[in-house]
């Protein structure tokens, strides 16, 4: 005998309950039941304001790392050692909860912009700066940032014709290792910190190899209460009568320096790549009359190379000489009209003249090739304000805020923004 057959229930809908029947679900606070200690100097904020994003977005910011912490967050301006090279207390701290099996979680501070929503964890830009930004945000000038790469210290993440990104904590950690390296802390000292991270950072191995390099670097003298120090051999090096050699220089500022025979003989090379690198020594060392006789002499023998009228009008510049460095930027992208940094400098070079129409323009033809370009953006917003085209510079901040919402030079575009808005209000 079949069952008998009842009728298929008609499909729920929305309709049929009421909003008080089903409340909507309300999203907590990214950061609800956590407690978080903060240790190292953050990239994007201070301490302070850590604390208070913390208690905005439901946790509780403490000053100290108990067993009662749930987080801690690891500020990406250098790697967080204390002056004498070791780590910070709440690293060592957090080292001695882990291995008793605490559940600690330890954030980078990108990962934990990312938890609450400040950083976009797929905008992989929003990571990478430009030489110019490392240097408006580390204080590290862009000639140094350039010879750390040519050195191996750091590595470009990725180029835009020709323009290195890097990768913000890399070159933040060499520049936390000079500051030690400098300060009389020994390098055995240092790689003695850099081992007790191991167990919490997997890769400290990239610091222990920059530390490598600094340290056999020929370059790299240490100062004491002595004198100099080779940290690579312990050599000591003496200065004699530095202060002679200054007032020399400063009662004679027209004399003009030219390399001795010896020094030419340094670049005695017919190989214009030799000359070149060694060029590119003699102007990390700011032996300036040697470089720029080193770059010439390259010229001479492959005078299309780009490259290197690019950095005979940076030796030009550092020398003060604003014409030759304008004319070497202008043969630079005569032959290569992609190279995207001399554009920005030609429009640097005649913003710092005060000469904006030209300058415009020079910014513009980088945004041509590179719209995306921090750099020429950021400027062009400068040259626009001064120009009384407020409007245009306003949307040209906004857009450097899109590609960079951490660094100095927002806080700049964020000002320059709301004087703008509050001009508008005021009209």
């Amino acid at each position: 005998m079949s069952e008998p057959e009842h009728p298929s229930p008609e499909p729920l809908t929305p309709e049929h309950f009421s909003d008080a029947e089903i409340p909507l679900p309300e999203s907590s606070p990214p950061l609800q039941g956590e407690r978080i200690a903060f240790t190292g100097t953050l990239a994007s904020m201070t301490h302070q304001q850590a604390f208070e994003m913390t208690e905005q977005q439901g946790g509780t910011a403490t000053q100290h790392l108990g067993r009662q912490n749930t987080m801690l967050v690891v500020g990406e301006e250098g790697w967080p050692l204390e002056e004498d090279g070791q780590p910070s207390v709440k690293i060592q701290e957090a080292a001695d909860l882990l291995h008793i099996g605490h559940p600690l979680r330890i954030l980078q501070e990108s990962e934990w912009l990312q938890l609450i929503e400040l950083q976009e964890p797929d905008q992989e830009s929003h990571k990478l700066y430009t030489p110019a930004m490392l240097h408006k945000a580390l204080d590290v000038s862009v000639n140094q940032i350039r010879a750390w790469e040519r050195r191996g210290l750091i590595k470009a993440v990725k180029k835009v014709y020709r323009l290195p990104y890097f990768d913000f904590q890399q070159v933040a950690g060499v520049r936390r290792l000079l500051l030690l390296l400098n300060s009389g802390i020994s390098p055995t000292q240092i790689e003695s910190g850099l081992r007790k991270l191991e167990s919490i950072f997997p890769n400290v191995d990239r610091p222990l190899a920059q530390l490598e390099l600094l340290v056999h670097d020929h370059h790299l003298l240490l100062r004491d209460g002595i004198g100099l120090l080779e940290p690579a051999s312990g050599q000591r090096f003496f200065e004699f009568n530095p202060s002679d050699e200054d007032s020399a220089t400063e009662d004679d500022e027209s004399t003009i320096t030219f390399p001795t025979e010896s020094d030419q003989d340094k670049f005695s090379s017919d190989n214009p790549d030799v000359l070149f690198q060694e060029s590119c020594r003699a102007l990390d060392s700011n032996q300036l009359d040697q470089a720029l006789w080193g770059f010439r002499q390259a010229i001479q023998l492959v005078p299309t190379k780009a490259e290197f009228h690019f950095h005979l009008a940076e030796t030009l510049y550092r020398q003060n000489n604003l014409a030759g460095a304008i004319e070497r930027y202008h043969t630079t992208v005569e032959h290569d009209p992609y190279y995207l940094e001399a554009w920005t400098q030609l429009g640097c070079l005649y913003a710092e003249q005060n000469r904006h129409p030209e300058a415009t323009r020079y910014f513009q033809a980088a945004l041509a090739l590179h719209p995306d370009y921090p750099d020429a953006i950021y400027h062009l917003a400068e040259v626009l304000q001064q120009l009384g085209r407020h409007s245009e510079a306003a949307s040209h901040w906004q857009t450097y805020l899109h590609l960079d919402s951490r660094g100095p030079w927002a806080e700049n575009a964020r000002q320059s923004l709301q004087q703008w808005e509050e001009q508008i209000k005021g009209e």
